[in-house]
């Protein structure tokens, strides 16, 4: 019988350029962190899980979940280490590997942690390692980057729905005005909607302030079956759902590229899960690798009927202090996206305003939900929370 989850521990590094730390060093920083969090022992963790996309292009170096359980202090213990690997969703997955390591009772006390180190190579190399995980045969070797791809999307969500550039750039402004409040957050700066219109074109209609950006980082949660969590925190947070989607991994094999069919599927899955619907949501995070990947995502996931995502975000219902909090933690455009760690950051951020420990940025609400894709929508994970 499956047993129910808890995060018991968390930690997550500061998301920027680290020129004088290793890829070693921040997750080193981001685990030690959560298991002290955590109130546990390296000797008690019975399981680890990593999310990494590309450590073997990005640092050269492969193996690295023995690398990690290496510099953790954990390799004389034999302590089983997984890297686990899909693409951006590559954190998101690596957390679902966790929850279901406990819910089937093989382990009681699990790691899972997510790190890239992306900023020591040139930006056109880092942009050519991320378009790995779009179909490189059929859309990479024609020449589509992610900002290609996620352009055609835009396209044609202002062609069928008559969103506009104001209302994809009004995403971004959200997304940096709540980082400002969030000291891991790589741009802690205001920025405007004619800002981001003024900013370099990168693929019409996304511009450069439409885009994450490259960076590293790490964060890193310690879970535990839900009936035993407080004996290590008075704050355990349970996971109700933990559900994952596959679809086409090319845009051009789907029957509307303004919908990311995996994020509707797991989002489904999800709520049948944990007996809730999308009104039951308090606050969300979820993939905004471009601002028009916010606009389907809230759409994807129920919140708002198809199409009218730019709308709700520029009239403000998705701010900070609306009727529906989007990415409170500044998103990958405000925070950083280091692509293994997003979706343990994301978790990360759900169980800090669960715990109220969110400081300026704190909203309210007794359930968050974590959206993490892979590549153009290849694969999606969603996870629902509560205290």
């Amino acid at each position: 019988m499956a047993r129910d989850v808890a995060i018991i521990g968390i930690g997550c590094t500061p998301f920027g350029e680290f020129w004088d730390k290793s890829f070693r060093d921040i997750f080193v920083e981001a685990g030690v962190a959560a298991i002290e969090d955590a109130n546990v022992q390296g000797e008690a963790i019975d399981e680890l899980f990593v999310g990494n996309m590309s450590a073997g292009r990005f640092v050269e170096q492969e193996h690295v979940a023995s690398l990690i359980a290496d510099y953790a202090g954990l390799a004389s213990l034999h302590i089983p280490s997984t890297r686990v690997e899909a693409a951006c969703a590559s954190g998101g997955l690596a957390l679902r590997m966790g929850v279901l390591a406990i819910a089937s009772g093989h382990a009681d006390i699990v790691a899972v942690a997510g790190v890239e180190k992306m900023t020591d190579v040139s930006v056109s190399a880092a942009t050519d390692m991320l378009t790995a995980a779009a179909d490189r045969e059929w859309e990479g070797f024609a020449g589509a980057t992610f900002p290609g791809l996620y352009a055609m999307i835009a396209r044609r969500h202002i062609h069928e729905y008559g969103t506009t550039s104001e209302q994809l750039a009004s995403v971004a402004v959200k997304n940096h005005h709540n980082a400002t409040m969030n000291p891991n957050a790589q741009y802690r700066n205001e920025i405007s909607v004619e800002a981001v219109l003024g900013s370099t074109m990168i693929a019409d209609p996304l511009h450069l302030l439409d885009c994450s950006p490259i960076t590293d980082g790490a964060a890193a949660l310690v879970l535990a079956p839900a009936d035993t969590a407080r004996k290590y925190t008075d704050t355990p947070i349970r996971i109700l759902a933990s559900a994952q989607a596959s679809d086409t991994l090319s845009l051009h094999d789907r029957a509307d590229i303004t919908t990311l069919d995996a994020t509707v599927a797991a989002a489904s899955r999800a709520h049948e899960m944990a007996k809730t619907t999308p009104e039951d949501i308090d606050f969300v995070e979820v993939h905004d690798c471009f601002t028009i990947a916010e606009i389907c995502a809230i759409e994807d996931l129920g919140f708002f009927e198809k199409g009218t995502g730019g709308k709700v975000t520029e009239e403000g219902v998705t701010a900070i202090d609306g009727d529906l909090p989007v990415n409170p933690s500044g998103g990958l455009k405000g925070c950083g996206h280091p692509v293994g760690a997003t979706g343990i950051k994301q978790a990360v951020e759900i169980a800090m305003q669960l715990r109220g420990d969110s400081g300026k940025r704190q909203v309210a609400g007794e359930i968050g939900m974590t959206h993490n894709v892979g590549g153009s929508g290849g694969t999606a994970v969603v996870h629902i929370f509560s205290r």
